[in-house]
C-alpha cells in the first residue's frame, strides 16, 4: 500500500493525470518483471464530503492525494521479484525515471509505503446468491 501526497508544485489535475495516464501504463509494462498480479490507483476526490468525514473523526492531517495498491500472490513472489537484477532495476526505474517515475509527481517525505496482509470481512460483489 502506498499513501501518496503530490508534489507541491502540481495541481490536483496534473498529479492525477500524470499518475493515471503516464505512470500507470508504465507500471503495467513492468508487471511480469515485478510478478505483480494487480495494480490499483485510488484517486482522492476533492469534495466537501471528505472534509465532513475528516471532521466527524477529528482527523487533523490532510487526506492523502491518493492510494496505490500493488498485489502479489504471496510474500515469496514479492521477495523473489525484487531480488532479481531485473526486479531491482524495475523498482529503481519506477521511482527515479524522470519521464515516467514517481519522482515526477510524489512528495516522498509526506508519503508512506508499507506491506499489508488482506483480511476480507465481506465481499458482496464476489459472493453468490
Amino acid at each position: 500500500v502506498y499513501c501518496i501526497r503530490k508534489r507541491a508544485e502540481l495541481t490536483d489535475e496534473e498529479f492525477h493525470t500524470f499518475w493515471k495516464d503516464t505512470h500507470g501504463p508504465f507500471i503495467r509494462s513492468l508487471a511480469k518483471t515485478l510478478r505483480a498480479t494487480k495494480y490499483i490507483q485510488s484517486h482522492t476526490l476533492n469534495t466537501p464530503i471528505n472534509q465532513e468525514i475528516a471532521q466527524g473523526r477529528g482527523l487533523d492531517s490532510p487526506a492523502y492525494d491518493g492510494v496505490t495498491e500493488i498485489w502479489w500472490e504471496s510474500m515469496e513472489d514479492f521477495l523473489a521479484a525484487v531480488s532479481t537484477p531485473e526486479g531491482q532495476e524495475a523498482s529503481r526505474t519506477y521511482i527515479t525515471d524522470t519521464k515516467v517515475g514517481e519522482v515526477n509527481f510524489v512528495d516522498f517525505a509526506q508519503s508512506r509505503a508499507f506491506l499489508t496482509e488482506e483480511h476480507v470481512v465481506f465481499d458482496f460483489l464476489s459472493e453468490q446468491d
